[in-house]
């Protein structure tokens, strides 16, 4: 087919159809383009055969919306969208947000708080009898009992409280497309023929359980924080589709079970998924306003899926999974080549890459054949010599697609990890990447400079940065270019003193630069970060942890943009709590004035990053939750 898939009636009617087999309900507005789940799940099924249907944003406050398509033949899929809505409405500081660029004209408001638990609760009362497949990262980061942020303790999975019949939890390809098929074939049997990559609920055991492993009940984790530390780490290990035991919690009168992930996809399975006959458009009705959120990925391009970082505080690992999935450098070349045939093309491929785009390596054959190696991180303390060296396939593909005709210009602007940058003994990606593919700026996170605070991020020790700024700049000078690093940084992590954001500001005063990408700390639902958060407990280590009081974490966050004078008042609380009023006054290490001093900026650290305001506007919301 070569149109939209169909979101109402009449657009049901034009493919001369009476019915669908499947409508996905979605919090996010239809683009259809392979960067948005719904598409890329929708296009998926229709390949397969199935007749689906999509109902983007529907009105929760009436039924009308629900009722637009009618009843599927088969089920209702359901996820909240990109982003779990109580993330994509709050900050960290759980104020509302103005903007959401998954909606049109980036407005906020076309989605409920909690999407999923709204859509399922409307869809189960006007069809009873019809199943529900919830999905996407809000059902897959609550998926068993978590800790809530928003409302500060911790909730049943998102499946009993959805009252919905199936979780497809990970990308859901497999997960989906079985699933579907079982629907058709033999109605909603999961139970009796259990799928990877899904969680169900019952009332009673099934008897394939048996050889899994019981986690502490929803209710004893709730009351008990060193049982939801153990309940983290138990669920972390096995996240896993070569080892991964199945996982059941009691909660209330009911078993939640949890399969296994699903299994990664091959190479020739990925190629297959991202060459749907995908418009690359935005709905028609949502007008020349559009959709914000598809001009970053207009022409990008995704390379692979798959994290080996697992981040504590990051939830791409448990999302998209430790497993590399990678599309062949054919495949991308060929959806780069359909670039030039778009009238809005003007010769630049925005970005190439996934979680991190010098990941594009080949899945560790290790891992493949007996699970990923437990208790060890591929990158952390130090890249795992079992990787490849040298990312000669991420070079490669960037020198084909500079090569295509009409192409004037080739970004990385997804960031890398700069670990594995720094693992090339000849530098090759990043000799590559400096030369011809940063468009003045190059993202990385390093998140902090404290070693112990980085120990429980997860992330490499502050020296490893410090030498691949070094090496970025060499080679920057090298390509005769002058270009910068944008640093992502967290403010309040759990076990962040305020010594430790004093000396990131430090760090940052010294760089003689004003960074913009700054974030205080949010605790994703099921993220080891979040379990440290609420319970105090580093649950890999079982270690206790201090986590900051909201006061010092707002003081934190200042103190990473001092130059700021809204943040002065909590800076100077910051420094006279910490004993380091030396830092409050005039001189070359001052970060703040005095209360009643000239109105003037500290120091000579005034200057803002080369084109960081520009870099912030065009970026869209954080996508790593």
């Amino acid at each position: 087919m070569t149109d939209f898939l169909p979101t109402t009636p009449q657009e049901v009617a034009a493919r001369g159809w009476d019915a669908l087999d499947i409508i996905l309900v979605s919090g996010d507005a239809y683009v259809d383009h392979p960067a948005f789940g719904v598409a890329l799940l929708g296009r998926d099924l229709e390949a397969l055969g199935y007749r689906v249907g999509i109902l983007p944003q529907p009105d929760w406050r009436t039924d009308h919306d629900f009722q637009l398509l009618g009843e599927p033949r088969l089920c209702f899929g359901v996820t909240a969208g990109a982003l779990d809505s109580m993330v994509a409405h709050y900050s960290p500081a759980k104020r509302r947000r103005a903007k959401d660029a998954y909606s049109p004209g980036g407005k906020a408001g076309y989605r409920p708080d909690r999407a999923i638990l709204v859509y399922c609760n409307i869809l189960r009362r006007l069809y009873p009898k019809t199943p529900i497949i919830i999905g996407g990262i809000e059902a897959s980061l609550r998926r068993l009992a978590h800790y809530d942020y928003w409302e500060n303790r911790v909730r049943r999975s998102i499946l009993v409280d959805a009252g919905a019949d199936l979780l497809v939890y990970g990308m859901g390809e497999l997960a989906l497309r079985a699933a579907v098929a079982r629907l058709a074939d033999q109605g909603p049997s999961w139970h009796e023929q259990p799928i990877p990559g899904t969680v169900i609920r019952c009332r009673e055991l099934p008897a394939w359980a048996d050889s899994g492993m019981r986690l502490p009940s929803a209710e004893e984790v709730a009351r008990d924080k060193e049982a939801f530390a153990q309940a983290q780490k138990v669920m972390e290990e096995e996240n896993d589709p070569g080892r991964g035991r199945i996982l059941y919690q009691r909660q209330g009168g009911q078993w939640v079970v949890q399969l296994p992930p699903a299994r990664p996809l091959t190479e020739t399975e990925m190629d297959e998924i991202y060459s749907r006959p995908f418009l690359r458009r935005w709905h028609p009705r949502y007008g020349p306003a559009g959709i914000p959120a598809l001009q970053e990925v207009l022409f990008s391009l995704v390379t692979h899926r798959g994290c080996l970082g697992e981040c504590s505080f990051c939830t791409l690992a448990l999302h998209q999974g430790r497993f590399i999935q990678r599309r062949s450098m054919a495949s991308i070349l060929q959806e780069a080549r359909g670039f030039t045939q778009d009238p809005r093309w003007r010769g630049v491929i925005h970005d190439v890459g996934g979680p991190s785009a010098n990941l594009y390596l080949p899945t560790c054959e290790r891992a493949l054949a007996r699970g990923a190696c437990k208790g060890q991180n591929c990158l952390v303390p130090r890249v795992c010599r079992h990787l490849p060296q040298g990312n000669k396939d991420g070079v490669a593909l960037l020198q084909a697609l500079r090569e295509l005709p009409g192409v004037r210009h080739v970004f990385v602007r997804s960031g890398i990890r700069f670990d594995l940058a720094l693992a090339d003994p000849d530098r090759a990606y990043l000799r590559e990447i400096c030369a011809h593919h940063v468009s003045g700026q190059l993202k990385v996170a390093p998140e902090h400079v404290s070693n112990r605070v980085l120990k429980l991020m997860n992330k490499p020790e502050h020296d490893v940065y410090l030498r691949f700024c070094q090496e970025f700049h060499c080679l920057s000078q090298e390509a005769g270019k002058e270009q910068y690093l944008i640093p992502y940084l967290i403010a309040g992590h759990p076990g962040s003193q305020l010594e430790d954001a004093i000396a990131l500001a430090e760090y940052l005063r010294d760089q003689g630069r004003f960074f913009e990408q700054v974030q205080e700390f949010t605790p994703l639902p099921m993220s080891a970060s979040a379990c440290m958060f609420y319970t105090g407990i580093n649950p890999r280590t079982g270690e206790q942890v201090d986590v900051p009081p909201a006061e010092e974490r707002a003081m934190q966050r200042a103190l990473l943009q001092f130059q700021d004078r809204r943040n002065w008042p909590l800076v100077r609380k910051a420094l006279q709590r910490a004993g380091r009023e030396d830092l409050i006054g005039y001189g070359p290490k001052a970060l703040v004035p005095p209360e009643d001093g000239r109105k003037q900026r500290p120091g000579p650290a005034g200057k803002r990053g080369k084109g960081d305001k520009r870099e912030k506007r065009k970026q869209p919301p954080d996508r790593r939750g």
